[in-house]
């Protein structure tokens, strides 16, 4: 599989074994290649998760072998790749890798990490987010385009509520994703309730297109806003990610005057650095702004008091929250009643 080579990431040189071993049979992309797209869009990435604690999407044999999620740590973990101290919902906890420099994504990938999770928090907060995250998720019978119209309401709704901006991309797939920066001073439950907030308004627009329902029986051919990707230990993949798939798609960010004709799967390992090179990193600004959540948890506490709307179920792994509903399946609870 070749002789190790050495990437160098802001004076920081990195060792990358077995070069030639390839991760993506389909296209023929190697290790070195996936190192290689990381170099090239550094800086990109790196805004992404600077500080962030992050779970690593590991495929060691490629995109064929076996994965798994890597969140604690790996214990050879260079010293000079900071940690965070995170809590999981079941009350374990964990150091998570936070990275600071572009070699340190270099390092994850030469261990056969395609794809980074960043928590929405900083190390130096890490339980409070700084990002709201909304996962337009099209269900069956629906596309992309359909994603892009939820899009642009979703848009219309972040300005009319705070005037928050939010910053568009490709999940990698056939959805998208909509990051708002926000100021770190609400817990998680709090910023899920926003987000429900967001994603009830969005379904009362736009009902025969969008859905809030939790249980997949209850979607129908709609845009499911995917609320609790917004909850603790729920990750989204980062900007400039690469994806399992197999021609090697990456999570592409957007202008909005291009998510309209924009095809996600014209985004991969090959063509994004060149995008990359042209026009830069087209979210560099997000970290510029910080937005509050106040109109958008009025907006929750309307929904509650004058149309009796509370809590969504949780994930099925997490313990039952205050104030959650039941967390039964609908076709289920009908048979246990009948």
């Amino acid at each position: 599989m070749g002789d190790a080579v050495e990437l160098e990431a802001a004076g920081r040189t990195v060792r990358l074994s077995s070069p030639d071993k390839v991760f993506f049979p389909e296209r023929g992309f190697t290790k070195l290649d996936l190192a290689r797209y990381y170099l090239a869009v550094g800086p990109g990435i790196l805004r992404a998760l600077r500080n962030r604690p992050t779970t690593l999407e590991r495929y060691p044999d490629g995109v064929t072998g076996e994965s798994f999620f890597q969140k604690r740590a790996p214990k050879n973990m260079p010293d000079w790749i900071p940690t965070a101290h995170i809590t999981f919902p079941s009350g374990r906890s964990a150091d998570e890798m936070c990275p600071t420099e572009v070699a340190a994504v270099l390092w994850a990938a030469q261990f056969g990490t395609l794809t980074f999770h960043p928590w929405p928090v900083r190390r130096t907060d890490v339980d409070r987010p700084d990002e709201l995250r909304i996962d337009l998720d099209p269900q069956p019978g629906t596309d992309y385009a359909d994603a892009v119209r939820a899009a642009h309401e979703l848009r219309e709704v972040l300005h009319e509520y705070g005037g928050l901006l939010g910053w568009p991309k490709t999940s990698g797939g056939r959805g998208l994703h909509v990051f708002v920066p926000i100021q770190p001073n609400w817990t998680f439950t709090q910023v899920r309730r926003a987000a429900i907030a967001v994603a009830r308004e969005l379904e009362r627009r736009m009902p025969e297109h969008v859905t809030t329902a939790w249980w997949k029986e209850e979607r129908g051919e709609k845009i499911f806003v995917d609320y609790n990707q917004t909850a603790r230990d729920r990750t989204i993949a980062s900007a400039y990610s690469v994806r399992p798939r197999p021609h090697a798609p990456v999570s592409a960010p957007l202008r909005w005057d291009e998510v309209d004709d924009a095809r996600p799967q014209d985004f991969d390992l090959a063509t994004m650095p060149a995008r990359f090179a042209e026009h830069g990193d087209v979210h560099a600004d997000m970290d510029d702004h910080a937005f509050s959540l106040e109109a958008l948890l009025e907006l929750a506490s309307r929904d509650e008091h004058d149309h009796g709307l509370g809590d969504l179920p949780y994930p099925p792994e997490y313990p039952k929250m205050p104030g959650e509903p039941k967390r039964v399946q609908p076709s289920r609870a009908k048979k246990e009643r009948g």
